[in-house]
């Protein structure tokens, strides 16, 4: 099928109140918008979305208790990193911003994004998505970004951690793992992309986004074997854990699986039952990270 065919569902409108009462100062470190009322969509592209604009996404991360956040640039819209500081621009003052790695970039591009408010660059290299890890583009971007203190993003599986586990540790920026390294909890917690990023997330420098748990029930995953996963990274290293919504919730094709953002809050009670843990993920982790001039 032709991927132009694939229309995304839109997020869910109604955000239920969560049980979890966001503390002060919480954060949402992965979440896109959608505007091709905007910038056009990229001719070639996996899937095609609704309109899902800032403006919808403020709205219902007030909702469920949310007051800072960072926009990660999507796919559909390729390249166009003017998506991501329009955003910016129109949170006044509350949100950052992530673009995606890209050859060609130049000093003065990076510091026009930094003076709009980008902190960050995510490399998409899942083998999943038909993509390859490009070492060079990492490390020419990591230089590039690194008079910033940019951080450096990882869309990778569970294969690439162990592929990709020496790069990770020389990096000389903080670094961030996305998606829960896409780590498939019914492997078990002994697998050895789990042990490599145990070890990974307790080193110096070294973060892990807990999202995309709805992702994983959509492909069968157990409710009881995602908590395992998470909770054992969050007790192994609750200083370095981040928590993201992923709205609006891409290549989501049918009803059943567009989840709540409301319920993906309160998925933290299950993977850190403790008041103080939950503050450093939401609150105090991503503002030392992401909060910074």
């Amino acid at each position: 099928m032709d991927p132009k065919l694939l229309v995304n569902l839109p997020p869910d409108p109604n955000p239920k109140q969560p049980r979890l009462k966001a503390p002060p100062g919480s954060w949402d470190t992965h979440f896109h918008v959608w505007a091709p009322h905007l910038f056009a969509y990229a001719e070639k592209r996996r899937y095609t979305p609704p309109a899902a604009p800032v403006e919808h996404y403020l709205k219902m991360a007030r909702a469920i208790g949310l007051e800072r956040g960072v926009i990660v640039q999507p796919s559909v819209h390729a390249d166009r990193t003017e998506l991501v500081l329009d955003a910016v621009e129109k949170s006044q003052g509350a949100l950052r911003g992530m673009i995606i790695a890209k050859p060609g970039l130049t000093e003065a591009d990076i510091a026009k994004l930094h003076a709009g408010g980008v902190r960050g660059v995510r490399f998409a290299s899942r083998k999943h998505h038909g993509n390859r890890f490009d070492r060079d583009l990492f490390q020419r971007t990591a230089d590039l970004v690194a008079p910033f203190r940019w951080i450096l993003d990882l869309q990778i599986d569970d294969e690439a951690i162990i592929e990709l586990a020496d790069l990770i540790r020389g990096a000389s920026l903080p670094t961030i793992i996305d998606t829960m390294g896409h780590i498939d909890a019914r492997k078990g917690l002994d697998q050895p992309a789990m042990r490599v990023l145990l070890d990974l997330v307790a080193g110096p420098s070294t973060y892990l986004k807990l999202h995309g748990a709805n992702r994983f029930l959509a492909w069968g995953v157990p409710y009881a074997e995602i908590v395992a996963v998470a909770r054992t990274l969050v007790d192994r290293a609750p200083h370095h854990m981040l928590w993201g919504t992923d709205w609006p919730h891409s290549e989501v094709f049918e009803p059943r699986h567009m989840p709540n953002d409301g319920d993906l809050l309160d998925m933290l009670l299950d993977y850190a039952p403790d008041d103080a843990v939950r503050k450093r993920i939401l609150a105090d982790n991503p503002k030392a990270l992401f909060d910074f001039d």
